[in-house]
């Protein structure tokens, strides 16, 4: 922890003209943090393939210093094969809103739990919309939007029946929206954009970001039409977004719309996520658009009719590291001070109310680090980075891949955003993506997500400091910030996997080597060890038996070492001195037994896109109790079987 500190401190403190110019591109493996466990371990063990393409960032990392997610133990594997960056551009029993629900419904009525109100009811605060610049143009075609951080523009998705799907009633709940809104006739109307929410004020983002490490410039929402934001009865600030609602002023070269197929994996992994105990923006609702949309999935050449959807995207701001690259980029650094203060006055309130009564102080102390009195922007860009390596750590801990890892999915409040080609691991393959865009480089890849996490926090570093909203020395403190509070998050997880309290760096680096090895189910493999005895009595042939199911075709070579590693382990766990029945308790509720696997999705798209809706209305119902063994729901937690590793299943494009 101290060696990474201390290294973090040796960024380069120059300060370039524009760290979004393509002149000068850093290519060296320097650019990469590793979180080196043990001293054993050389920087030279671990090859990640490049994190390249970086336009002259302002700090860059100096040294042989590399973050990995999985950095401990992998020293036998190899990454490099064929992974040279190509800087391609990508664009209670149940809770679920089943209307099939009855009875459940009508007790959850009785229960005051969604004793709610009326969709016309709703409390609309219009924030972003009242106190940032606009774009003086409403609507319109597809321009260069300068000066504004949105386009007032209202959905223009063609409709033909529109039919809801699925919804989240705990999304409901939370919006304090009543069940019988969701029988209205016109639900499926106002959801899908085709009839107007009163008092929405429709609007789309303007944002930039680097794409696969190339700046691509403007972006913003091309098919995201924003309806407002909201607050609850308890105060909070919701914001509603329908995804596949036509055409933007930044749809660029695109139709605005989506396709059932996505919006189902979109709608299911929003849930599923939150129910994981991870940061995401939420889904209220999925809704068919009885219109067909023309997609190539494969960009092969060979583009078909799907059926059309939209999704209610919920988040408390959909603000990202982009928004404000988008206007430093531009030079405009009033607007991204502007849209900073923003930020912090509505969505980090806390750090507002606690710098007003700072400045009084001639200067503080945060942490270990030097922060000037008032500059509130240097403990933002902090918390931001803290967040951020929260999120990252959980997505490692719990085997998630989300596969376009641009600056523009970024999320400001540490959220996971913007669900495309993501994947959970199955057999534990650390180069794993998802993103078949991503296979060249594998940028997006598992192993690589902390990197890429470090990666794109120096891009905001950067667009604070050309604003010059924070100095050279605040940015490294929150490049810090982020590589200690990723560390210290991932080793806790990985020690609660593992049903310990103490972190052991050698036991669990020699887990992963061996998990890698021989393809071990990710999900399943860490809920199994929660069954494995600690008594050193147990002979060894009945050792392994709760890992039947996972470690497969094992050699007599292979099992030997299993044997080793979980004599070292009972070894631990003895030591400890906790019992089995109370560790596995404890196991069961980090370690889930379900998870979205793409193949569980694909079954939910295949019966949708023929008019059932039933098998995403119940995978809503299991992903929504992640960690509870949910009886006649075994199959859902089964390894994938053949068909799910064909192009399509276990890997997608960004194309949808």
């Amino acid at each position: 922890m101290a060696g990474l500190a201390s290294c973090c401190r040796s960024f380069s403190s120059a300060l370039l003209p524009s760290p979004f110019s393509s002149s000068s591109v850093a290519r060296s493996s320097s650019s990469r943090l590793f979180f080196g466990f043990s001293s054993s371990i050389s920087c030279a063990s671990f090859h990640f393939p490049s994190l390249a393409s970086d336009p002259s960032p302002a700090l860059r990392p100096h040294g042989a210093l590399r973050l990995a997610a999985m950095a401990e133990g992998l020293q036998a594997l190899s990454l490099d094969e064929g992974n040279k960056s190509d800087g391609v551009r990508a664009d209670d029993e149940s809770k679920n809103g089943d209307l099939d629900g009855g009875d459940g419904a009508s007790s959850a009525e009785q229960n005051g739990k969604l004793s709610r109100g009326k969709l016309e009811d709703i409390r609309w605060d219009h924030s972003f919309v009242r106190e940032l610049p606009g774009d003086a143009r409403v609507g319109g075609p597809i321009r260069q939007v300068l000066n504004a951080c949105y386009s007032e523009v209202s959905p223009s998705v063609f409709v033909k029946n529109p039919e809801l799907v699925a919804w989240s009633r705990p999304v409901a709940e939370l919006l304090d929206f009543s069940l019988q809104e969701f029988e209205r006739s016109d639900f499926s109307m106002i959801f899908s954009g085709a009839m107007k929410l009163k008092g929405s004020l429709p609007y789309a983002q303007c944002y930039g970001g680097h794409q696969f490490g190339v700046w691509a410039g403007q972006l913003g929402d091309g098919r995201a039409v924003t309806l407002g934001e909201l607050l609850n009865s308890k105060g909070e600030r919701w914001e509603l977004q329908l995804k596949g609602a036509g055409k933007t002023p930044y749809s660029r070269m695109a139709d605005g719309l989506a396709v059932l197929r996505s919006s189902v994996r979109e709608f299911l992994c929003s849930e599923a996520m939150h129910h994981l105990g991870i940061p995401t923006s939420r889904a209220l609702s999925l809704v068919t658009t009885g219109e067909g949309v023309e997609r190539d999935m494969f960009y092969d050449g060979n583009p078909k009719i799907e059926p059309g959807a939209v999704v209610c995207r919920v988040a408390q701001s959909f603000l990202r590291f982009g928004s404000y690259q988008i206007h430093s980029a531009r030079e405009n650094f009033d607007l991204v001070r502007k849209l900073a203060d923003y930020t912090i006055k509505y969505h980090f309130p806390d750090l507002e109310n606690k710098f007003q009564k700072m400045r009084a102080t001639e200067d503080f102390i945060d942490g270990d680090q030097h922060i000037s009195a008032g500059n509130k922007y240097a403990a933002w860009f902090n918390e931001v980075a803290e967040r951020t390596a929260i999120l990252f750590s959980k997505w490692q801990c719990v085997g998630f891949t989300h596969g376009v890892l641009n600056t523009d999915n970024m999320s400001i409040l540490g959220l996971t955003i913007d669900y495309g080609p993501f994947g959970f691991l199955d057999a534990f393959d650390p180069k794993y993506t998802p993103n078949t865009t991503d296979l060249p480089g594998r940028r997006y890849c598992f192993a690589n997500q902390p990197d890429v996490g470090m990666w794109n926090i120096m891009q905001l570093a950067n667009t604070l400091l050309s604003a010059k909203l924070i100095s050279t020395e605040e940015a490294q403190s929150g490049l810090e910030r982020y590589a200690d509070k990723f560390m210290d998050e991932y080793q806790q997880g990985m020690t609660k996997k593992l049903g310990l309290k103490e972190y052991d760096k050698e036991l669990i680096g020699k887990l992963l080597n061996n998990m890698a090895f021989d393809k071990a189910d990710f999900t399943n493999f860490f809920r199994a060890l929660g069954n494995i005895t600690s008594s050193l009595d147990c002979p060894d042939d009945k050792v392994l038996s709760p890992l039947k199911g996972v470690l497969l075709d094992l050699s007599k070579e292979r099992k030997s070492t299993w044997i080793d590693w979980l004599s070292q382990y009972r070894k631990k766990l003895v030591l400890e001195g906790q019992s089995d029945a109370e560790r596995k308790v404890q196991m069961d509720s980090v370690n889930p037994k379900y998870v979205l696997r793409n193949y569980l999705c694909q079954s939910a798209i295949d019966a949708a896109e023929q008019g059932d809706y039933t098998e995403v209305r119940q995978l809503l119902k299991v992903i929504e109790r992640p960690f509870d063994d949910q009886p006649g729901m075994k199959k859902y937690a089964r390894l994938p079987p053949a068909w799910a590793y064909r192009p399509g299943v276990c890997m997608l494009s960004c194309s949808s």
